[in-house]
């Protein structure tokens, strides 16, 4: 009888199985297992801000209340945040009244445990130290959440996979972006840089600093386009946004060697190869579409297109790019290809999949803001085109110069814009002289409304049209052409036109 009752005990016996009532011990201590979590710590870093006299300065920029894992922690040191805002002193007796006005005293003790934390508080206590763990515990629950919200979502056989990754990948880009801290630097510590910098521009031709775009008028304004810099082109419709920045990214990676990645959110690699090709060979548009080329031409092509071919231009054609992918493809040709520039065509169609926004404005913050940080960390310029919304079109004809305020979502641009530049036509809009009688026939204006290292103004280019080319405009007002046959510096990593990814499109030649 007492083996069967032993039988009775338990589950599945024949199978091996554990038995009824005694759970694994792998099963207890998961579910015993705490998130990631630093209370001692915490109860350190708070026992020296209610001790010591302007403690507090050494950790608000890093931490909020949020970041402590103890809620208790985060009633205390929000009122010691209200009180350092105030401007009022910070002690035992002074965050208890606080925590009385925010309805949480009882709640964390009151006197006995704001006394606890007192009597621990400690001046040997290393709080830069203190404020990391607390940070990285901080970021490492934060991680657990992003991953086990991933892993709910993988399991939904509903989610898609491109906007579960998308999602993944935002998460993990703003979570990367808090945990990048920024310290303050002491002036002798970059000086030689900076001195490194000023003898480095006396060997440059012009004394240029930054990137050249053989535009020389605009090179003057901006000293070449400068590294950590988030750049803003923009313009309505129709006025060639496009073709003057594969000018430049032509004109840097042929005259000057520089690498450059293009992402296009709107044309298909072989549509701007296409455009290089006419660029470049000074062959009209509708001749290479149409393919009607005469023996003359036909060498005049395959002559000019060889710096193409060895152009360190990079092109990425995907459509609807978050910007969270973008950060991680720039990095990536940055560690690979070295690149020296990045264009965007165009700011707005990109999206920012994956990250917490309310409205289109705001998304359009992310992108802004994380395209400068992009540009900060890669340490190049970041150039983005941008469209101007219809106040251009509902102003008089003699009003039609963009300004500022025509930025679509304006605010945020604007704001992180290091250089904000309009392309203006007169010409489209029947506008045939300037102001001085000059003749606007072919001519663009680059309007450069924002300058914060520098002055603003206007440069006049060649625009042509049927070669979808911008140049310059010498004293005579004739178009300045560089010798495609030859170059400046031998390419570095050299990227054919032949190994761009093709589409399944028509061979646009």
């Amino acid at each position: 009888m007492a083996t069967e009752n032993k039988t009775n005990r338990s589950y599945n016996s024949s199978k091996k199985g554990p038995e009824l009532g005694k759970v694994p011990e792998k099963l207890i201590k998961e579910q015993l297992k705490l998130p990631p979590q630093a209370v001692e710590t915490e109860r350190g870093l708070l026992g020296v801000l209610l001790t010591h006299e302007h403690s507090f300065d050494e950790v608000c920029q890093q931490l909020i209340p949020e970041v402590f894992y103890l809620k208790i922690h985060q009633y205390i040191y929000e009122a010691i945040s209200e009180l350092a805002l105030s401007q009022k002193s910070i002690d035992s007796i002074t965050v208890a009244e606080q925590l009385k006005k925010n309805g949480t005293f009882e709640e964390v003790g009151g006197y006995q445990y704001l006394a606890e934390l007192s009597d621990i508080g400690t001046s040997a206590v290393s709080l830069e130290e203190y404020a990391d763990i607390i940070y990285d515990k901080f970021l490492a629950r934060d991680l657990i959440r992003i991953a086990s919200s991933i892993e709910t979502q993988a399991f939904n056989d509903g989610t898609e996979i491109k906007t579960l990754m998308e999602y993944a990948e935002g998460q993990m880009f703003e979570l990367n972006q808090r945990r990048v801290k920024k310290e303050v630097t002491k002036v002798k510590d970059v000086l030689n840089e900076v001195v490194d910098r000023i003898r480095a521009a006396k060997q440059n031709e012009g004394g240029f600093t930054g990137l050249r775009t053989s535009f020389d008028k605009l090179d003057e304004y901006t000293n070449g386009w400068q590294p950590s810099t988030l750049n803003i082109i923009a313009a309505r419709p129709a006025m060639g946004k496009t073709a003057f920045v594969l000018s430049m990214a032509k004109n840097m990676a042929i005259d000057h060697n520089s690498p450059v990645a293009i992402f296009s959110l709107e044309m298909s690699n072989q549509e701007l190869v296409q455009r290089l090709v006419i660029n470049v060979s000074e062959i009209p548009g509708e001749k290479i579409k149409r393919g009607d080329l005469s023996n003359a031409e036909w060498k005049q092509l395959q002559t000019r297109i060889e710096c193409l071919e060895s152009a360190p231009i990079y092109i990425d054609d995907t459509a609807n790019m978050s910007i969270s992918e973008l950060c991680s493809k720039a990095r990536r040709l940055s560690s690979e290809r070295g690149i020296k520039c990045i264009i965007i065509d165009y700011l707005q169609l990109m999206n920012a999949s994956g990250m917490s926004y309310g409205s289109r404005e705001q998304e359009v913050s992310i992108i802004s803001r994380s395209l400068k940080g992009l540009a900060k960390e890669l340490n190049i310029p970041v150039i983005a085109l941008s469209q101007l919304n219809r106040g251009v079109e509902q102003r008089s004809r003699d009003d039609k110069t963009p300004q500022l305020s025509d930025l679509r979502e304006s605010g945020a641009i604007e704001q992180d814009a290091d250089m904000v530049l309009f392309i203006h036509r007169p010409e489209y809009y029947g506008i045939t002289t300037d102001k001085d009688g000059n003749s606007n026939e072919g001519v663009a204006e680059i309007i450069i409304a924002k300058h914060r290292s520098g002055s603003v103004g206007t440069v006049r280019l060649r625009f042509t049209k049927e070669l979808i080319k911008f140049s310059n405009i010498d004293l005579s007002g004739n178009t300045n052409n560089m010798d495609f046959g030859s170059r400046n510096n031998k390419a570095i990593e050299p990227y054919p036109i032949s190994d761009i990814p093709q589409a399944d499109s028509e061979n646009p030649f």
